[in-house]
This record gives structure tokens, sequence and C-alpha cells, in this order.
């Protein structure tokens, strides 16, 4: 994960001086917060894969010492069959179509989008690796 630590911290990195010029230069809020945003979303990716590689190291496809057989077998335990997923994307859509047509789908929208994703987090929180 070190690479792709690298390659966001990179993207954070333009966004970030692209924005302060933008903002500096231009004047205009819309494309300024924009840039802001695309700043903020690649830092948090970019700290993401660093932290899991400082926590976990090398990835096998990241060293060259090994053979190719090493990296054989399952990588990870992927849930089999869950309908969290479809409950936030519902949740997500009644929620950009409440911003269009009123408050009250925004707060239906929420009122699914919440228990949905923290269900979604939390549904193998029990599970051991």
């Amino acid at each position: 994960m070190r690479a792709e630590g690298y390659l966001f911290a990179g993207v954070a990195a333009f966004f970030g001086v692209t924005g302060a010029m933008y903002g500096w230069l231009a004047a205009e809020p819309a494309g300024t917060v924009a840039l802001t945003v695309s700043f903020l979303m690649s830092g948090l990716v970019a700290l993401f894969c660093w932290t899991q590689h400082t926590k976990r190291g090398d990835r096998l496809q990241d060293r060259t010492d090994i053979p190719i057989a090493d990296g054989a077998g399952p990588l990870d335990f992927f849930a089999p069959h869950s309908l969290f997923p479809v409950l936030c994307a519902l949740g997500a859509a009644l929620f950009g179509l409440g911003v269009v047509f009123g408050l009250w789908l925004v707060l239906i929208g929420f009122g699914v989008l919440i228990p949905a994703a923290v269900g979604f987090v939390f549904q193998y929180g029990q599970r051991r690796p």
C-alpha cells in the first residue's frame, strides 16, 4: 500500500496547490470548494493507504523476492450476502432526491441511510480474523 499512498499523496498535493492558486487568483467560491473537497478526499485515501501499510507492512504484491505461488489461496474475508449495500444506496438516492424535492425526503433518506451505514460497518464486527 506504500505505492498507493504515495500516489494519492501526490494527487492530494496537486489538488491542494491547484486549489490554493485557484482560490487566490480566481476568487470564485464554487471551484475553490470543489478543489478543496478533492484535496480532502484524496488526502483521506492517502492517509488510509499509509496507515494500512504501517499496520500490515508490505503486501505480497509489493515484494520482488518471493515466488508467485506464495500469493495463492484466499485473500481475505468477503461477505457472502448482505442487504446493507442496497439499503445504503436507497438511502443515498432518497437523500439526493430530497435535496431536489424537499426536506421531508431528505429526512426519510437520512433515516434510511444512517442505520444502513451503521449496519454495513458493524455487520461482521464480532468476526475474528
